[in-house]
């Protein structure tokens, strides 16, 4: 694989990993579209990935980095004793928000992502994705919205639970747990804060899974072009996040219908380039 191919795989995954449009979906349909003859799974593709999850979980880390310190201080008890309620809290519903993803991936990722993991089949997955993000909308609370403040564990769970339709191919992790939390009655700059904040240890989490796979098999892909592919994730990555807290902080009606728009042209476009 050469640099430039690298870093446009790091462009593209620092970019559909956080828009709701799938990050895997794009992985899996691109480099077919584009005619790479890239084999993800092979050893020699590791480095890479690993590169590009770290790369992306660092940028989520530090764009959020006071939320994380501010929980980081109320377990240690700093604070005054509302804050620390607020943050502790706050943290609980991450992590229980976390654990269904974690447990599903370890029980089936193989099992999905080999089920799953084809081009054509990513392409008409990313229809649906665009059918939830464009129903969504129109189911979510109406009035009566609620802060994440406000948000229990029941209500995390039920957005962890949504994210781990990210492991099928074409159905977006952010785009799942934006809507799951709109359904919850939040505002879509807080759904989208909460889905970027549970989003760290995931991302970050597949990154340092294959860490001792990569120790065994070794660096076959030179180490320099996957710390390329690192640092252009991990920018174009902090890019995004920057993108999408502005936009839904000023959209709040029907924010998520342009995404939705896009995954049916680009699927529907996929899947007739794909099949002829």
């Amino acid at each position: 694989m050469s640099d430039l191919q690298a870093a446009f795989l790091a462009v593209l995954q620092g970019v559909t990993e956080l828009f709701p449009v799938s990050s895997l979906a794009h992985a899996v349909i691109v480099p077919s579209l584009l005619g790479w003859k890239i084999d993800q799974a092979a050893p020699e593709f590791l480095p890479l990935v690993v590169a590009l999850h770290i790369g992306t979980a660092l940028a989520a880390l530090v764009f959020f980095f006071h939320d994380w310190l501010a929980m980081g201080l109320a377990v240690l008890g700093r604070g005054n004793v509302v804050k620390v309620r607020r943050d502790r809290r706050m943290l609980l519903n991450i992590v229980i928000a976390t654990i269904p993803a974690v447990v599903l991936a370890l029980l089936f990722e193989k099992w999905i992502r080999h089920l799953f993991a084809t081009p054509t089949v990513a392409a008409a997955v990313l229809l649906l994705n665009g059918a939830l993000l464009f129903v969504g909308e129109r189911r979510r609370r109406q009035g009566g919205h609620r802060t994440l403040d406000q948000l229990g564990w029941v209500d995390a769970l039920w957005i962890g639970l949504w994210q781990s339709t990210a492991l099928i191919p074409g159905m977006s992790r952010s785009g799942a747990t934006m809507v799951a939390g709109l359904w919850r009655g939040l505002h879509h700059e807080d759904a989208a804060r909460f889905s970027f904040l549970i989003a760290t240890p995931i991302i970050l989490g597949a990154g340092v899974h294959e860490l001792p796979k990569l120790m065994h098999d070794g660096f076959s892909m030179a180490a320099e072009t996957a710390l390329i592919a690192g640092v252009v994730a991990a920018a174009t990555a902090f890019a995004t996040i920057w993108v999408l807290m502005r936009y839904f902080r000023g959209h709040d009606i029907k924010a998520l219908d342009p995404f939705a728009w896009y995954c049916w042209v680009a699927g529907s476009a996929s899947l007739a380039l794909l099949l002829t």
